[in-house]
């Protein structure tokens, strides 16, 4: 019935019809006593264009001294004619008895085709001055922008804090092309409480990021259209409602979706995962009315990053749940009325020591009649009449006075405490009642600090809170930065131990990246090289965990971010079986773990994110499950930086532990980075090499698991199965750092490379292991000519170098390669990478015109068939290595970060121009075979298996070798035809050997061969 009065509410309005016109329920009645913030002085009649007005509020509050801002939106109905911006960090609220509405009216000038959006979230004010004081230039500059502003740029993976609630969107008629919202935010971004009634228009949301409450979206082509997030992890939509779109709810790829408490309704398509793509997509109490063509499309079958999970999906009228566009395959629905309690759709690990395999599982029953919808999953705030400011009872939020007392008195006399933008010292624990409620709006700017050197959390003791729940009840903490400083070692930011209704939502452990301090700069964690703190006396991994819940505590926990590297983890749950529900976690940059359960039962977290950096997480584990039963991960991404430089074993560490079901795992180490150089300005995606070995280790059964994107595993699972005769592996050397970047010389001699210690080696059978050269040179990868010579490719300089020498020659003599314009070379072969990254997703794949996004194969192809206009040549012209383009992070000698997909590659693989070579395209988890040209580039590029990994390499027999946790033997036709078994990773195959017949196998630590 709300629907139907929306619908005809609307039919009276011109260049709406419909398209449900009433405002949703405001969540903010009244503005909140915040001094900070900036009201919009807008007229609000619907007819008046309010544009200007609200991109000057907008831009007062990015005026402040770090750039971050809080906007009040009064009730009205704001019509707009352009684009506006939301620099990093604003956050608009709306405020009143009706919620604000930002209109597009019908026909509204560069909306009607195409791409237009209403809201950009930028990644950069361009009025803010810039790091090095020279202008910015936009690296790529995003779709939609009305008129096209080329000042404005995307939000990326260091956007942080941005976030609008309680506004709603409406677009009228003739603007076919119109999007409410961009969103390609990182950390503490979100838009909550909010109606799209898209109407004639594209989507509602166009790109997505970090956290999405309680929106609901009506009409359009679709409600939200989304490729990868910038940060590349995941988007959570929680308490939300899709109805009536023309093609589908949601239309994507790869953006971890992870929907809780979602309705879809009266329209073709649920969820349509776009052609050649897969997506880690979890839904929990997911519900499809009247969905007439499927609930989900499923695309990319057998894929390793297709991997699709429900947890109580309910239908009604949705004759179709599930269909596989490759396949044309249907899951049908049981009846008019039906419940999935569960469905998979994946690669499925049996259990430890396993590889996987494709399968599609699912309990279905039908049902009589659609249950009653789930309560909420997160809380709604209490009304702003309840809430009591720190500021009218004292504190000052001045970063000075210690407020303690003040706020300690607000919390012992009343039940909600809202505190205003400002710094907050406090010098000992605030304790909250049972039902206490802490709520701030900006975690960045609205913070509780602790001094360094507080004596109430000096010395050796038992952790001490600077926030602590009362045992049970239903406490609430939102929106509020938790600083514990970097010499408190006793110090925990929040110690929980409320009950199964309470939430922490919106909460930031500060003391990281994203830090802002109290006189507007940004918190840098660093010393020079990344080892530690500038300050000697700041000791990364010396406090307890920021966020601890222990002691029968529970609750819901919604859009937090714990980067705080002098805490051991970042969130830390210990003896509790009291229920707990984690949403759109993300836990990064620390030394030990990031995410502890020591003794803990019924917990599920739903999209955990983990981040390891490169100077103090290189040991670190993602997940370390002790002592603990019935847990649920799912949408899991355990992340290493592009920048890492050790390997390290396993991002999940299981110690006397079972029922631990993990759904969606995508273990990886690629990232995407902005740059500007003297070939202009730009984004790109690089992958490291080194990525978690194993996805999980059982310290206590000795088992690991090599699949490091994979559906569907329960801990333990089955017992690995006998052990099946094959080609036996022997160990030749070990006691390295991390060896790669091999290659043979014409008497099957190996060389390789331990990067670490800038070592090359040489062995071969009867002389074994020799040292060739260790000079600090930077060597990354190697190539051998036709006179024995190695060609070197080392990352040394901005642009890389290439050098040669002759292994059997004395001392330090080495001759530099320049590079020279590409030449055709008849006998000359050439090296190209086995191994490729190239996803894309930092610069828009979709086809304005037609609406359709760029498959992975096609980027794929198109990157790797660019022609290169430079090489090196050997000294003896026998080899050529095209120069592929390099890419810097940072100053020109900072930390040697230099990417190529050279650089990136475990080593090469060579052949003569118009040969066909296999080379791996990890992006998709892919083997493809293509034809080498003079210039580097591979055309004709035919996929060949599906699966590829670390790298690839054709045998004497006419098999394919491919490593991928262990190595896959393949006959010509692509079909796997055995398997060998490694006892570590195996990064890099070739083969060598006086015969050419043995397997080198280059794992991090370990050098070992076969015979074949």
């Amino acid at each position: 019935m709300r629907i139907l009065s929306l619908l005809l509410a609307s039919a009276a309005l011109p260049g709406l019809a419909g398209v449900a016109a009433a405002a949703g329920p405001s969540v903010l009645l009244t503005a909140p006593a915040e001094p900070s913030a900036i009201t919009v002085k807008g007229v609000g009649d619907g007819q008046a264009d309010d544009s200007a007005a609200i991109q000057a509020a907008i831009d007062a509050a990015a005026a402040s001294k770090i750039g971050e801002g809080i906007v009040f939106l009064p009730s009205g109905r704001y019509r707009i004619s352009r684009t506006l911006a939301m620099w990093p960090g604003v956050r608009l609220f709306g405020v009143g008895k009706t919620r604000p509405v930002i209109v597009l009216g019908a026909n509204t000038p560069g909306f009607g085709e195409g791409l237009g959006t209403m809201v950009i979230f930028s990644g950069f004010n361009p009025s803010r001055p810039t790091p090095n004081g020279q202008p910015f230039k936009v690296p790529v500059p995003p779709l939609g922008s009305v008129p096209f502003n080329d000042k404005i740029a995307d939000a990326n993976s260091g956007t942080f804090y941005s976030a609008m609630s309680n506004v709603d969107f409406e677009i009228g008629d003739g603007n076919a092309g119109a999007v409410g919202i961009r969103f390609h935010t990182a950390q503490h971004a979100y838009l909550s409480h909010m109606d799209f009634r898209i109407g004639s228009g594209l989507a509602g949301i166009y790109q997505v990021g970090n956290v999405g409450e309680d929106l609901h979206f009506y009409g359009g082509r679709y409600g939200i259209l989304a490729e990868k997030t910038s940060p590349a992890w995941q988007y959570t939509l929680i308490d939300s409602t899709f109805d009536g779109q023309r093609d589908a709810a949601i239309r994507e790829h790869e953006a971890g979706l992870t929907l809780v408490n979602t309705t879809i309704r009266n329209t073709p398509v649920g969820i349509d995962i776009d052609e050649g793509y897969g997506d880690w997509f979890w839904g929990k109490n997911v519900r499809f009315e009247n969905v007439s063509k499927a609930g989900i499309i499923i695309s990319n079958e057998n894929n390793v990053y297709t991997q699709i999970g429900f947890d109580n999906a309910v239908a009604r009228n949705t004759p179709v749940f599930a269909r596989f566009r490759d396949s044309g395959k249907t899951v049908a629905g049981s009846g008019s009325v039906y419940q999935l309690s569960r469905f998979t759709y994946g690669l499925v690990v049996p259990g430890l020591g396993q590889t996987g395999h494709y399968e599609t599982s699912m309990d279905m029953k039908p049902l009589r009649a659609l249950p009653k919808p789930a309560k909420r999953a997160v809380r709604l705030l209490p009304p702003v009449a309840s809430w009591f400011s720190v500021r009218a009872g004292g504190a000052k939020g001045d970063n000075i006075t210690d407020d303690t007392r003040a706020i300690q008195r607000a919390i012992d006399t009343h039940d909600v405490v809202y505190f205003p933008a400002g710094f907050y010292v406090v010098t000992d624990t605030l304790k909250l009642r049972p039902n206490s409620v802490l709520i701030g709006l900006h975690p960045d700017l609205t913070q509780i600090v602790l001094p360094d050197r507080t004596p109430a959390y000096a010395g050796v003791g038992s952790a001490k809170a600077l926030i602590e729940s009362a045992k049970g009840g239903a406490a609430i903490v939102s929106g509020l930065g938790l600083a514990t400083g970097g010499i408190n070692p006793r110090a925990t930011a929040l110690l929980w131990k409320a009950g199964v209704d309470s939430l922490v939502q919106d909460v930031k452990a500060q003391g990281g990246h994203g830090t802002g301090l109290a006189d507007g700069t940004r918190f840098d964690p660093y010393n020079a090289n990344h080892s530690s703190d500038a300050d000697p006396q700041k000791r990364w991994e010396a406090q307890y965990p920021s966020f601890w819940v222990t002691d029968g505590g529970g609750g819901t926990f919604s859009g937090l971010w714990s980067p705080n590297t002098y805490a051991q983890s970042g969130f830390k749950v210990s003896d509790t079986s009291t229920p707990g529900y984690v949403y759109e976690l993300s836990n990064e940059h620390h030394v030990r773990s990031e995410i502890v359960l020591d003794n803990v039962r019924n917990w599920e977290f739903l999209a955990p994110q983990t981040e390891e950096e490169v100077g103090e997480s290189q040991d670190t584990i993602a997940l370390d499950i002790r002592n603990s039963r019935d847990i649920l991960f799912a949408n899991f991404h355990g992340y290493r930086v592009t920048r890492s430089i050790k390997p390290a074993v396993a991002a999940i560490r299981l110690i006397n532990s079972a029922d631990i079901r993990l759904r969606n795992v995508h273990v990886n180490a690629e990232s995407g980075y902005s740059f500007c150089d003297d070939g202009g300005c730009g984004t790109y995606l690089r992958v490291s090499k080194f990525p978690y070995e194993n996805s999980v280790r059982d310290a206590t059964r000795k088992l690991d698991v090599r699949e490091r994107e994979f559906a569907v595993l329960d801990l333990p699972g089955a017992p690995p199965p006998a052990a099946v005769a094959g080609p036996a592996v022997e160990k030749l050397e070990d006691g390295f750092y991390s060896i790669a970047g091999a290659a043979v010389d014409a008497n099957g001699k190996l060389y390789f490379i331990d990067r670490r210690f800038q070592t090359i080696y040489g062995w071969e059978q009867g002389q074994g292991l020799s040292i060739v050269r260790d000079q600090t040179l930077d060597p990354v990868n190697l190539t051998v000519d036709r006179s024995g010579n190695l060609m070197v490719l080392s990352s040394d300089g901005p642009k890389a170098t290439v050098y040669s020498f002759d292994p059997k020659a004395p001392g330090d003599d080495i001759t530099l390669i320049a590079p020279t314009p590409v030449k055709q070379r008849r006998d000359a072969r050439v090296a190209v990478p086995a191994n490729f990254w190239n996803n894309g997703e930092f610069r828009d794949q979709l086809d304005v015109r037609t609406y359709r996004f760029t498959t992975l194969g096609e980027i794929f192809a198109r990157d790797a068939g660019q022609a290169k206009a430079n090489e090196y040549v050997s000294p003896d012209g026998s080899v050529v290595l095209p120069a592929f383009r390099v890419y810097q992070q940072g100053p020109a000698n900072f930390l040697g970060w230099r990417f190529s997909d050279t650089l990136d590659t475990y080593g090469f693989v060579t052949a003569k121009p118009g040969e066909r070579v296999f080379v791996s395209n990890a992006t998709e988890g892919k083997t493809y075979s293509g034809v080498v040209s003079a210039d580097g580039a591979l055309s004709d590029l035919r996929p060949f298996t599906n699966r590829g990994g670390e790298s690839v390499a054709s045998g004497p027999d006419g098999r394919v070798y491919v490593a991928n946790g262990q190595i896959f033997i393949y006959d010509a036709n692509g079909q796997e035809v055995g398997k060998i078994d490694v006892p570590e990773r195996p990064l890099q195959l070739l083969f060598g050997g006086k015969d050419k017949r043995t397997l080198f196998i280059l794992t991090h630590h370990t050098l070992y061969s076969v015979r074949i």
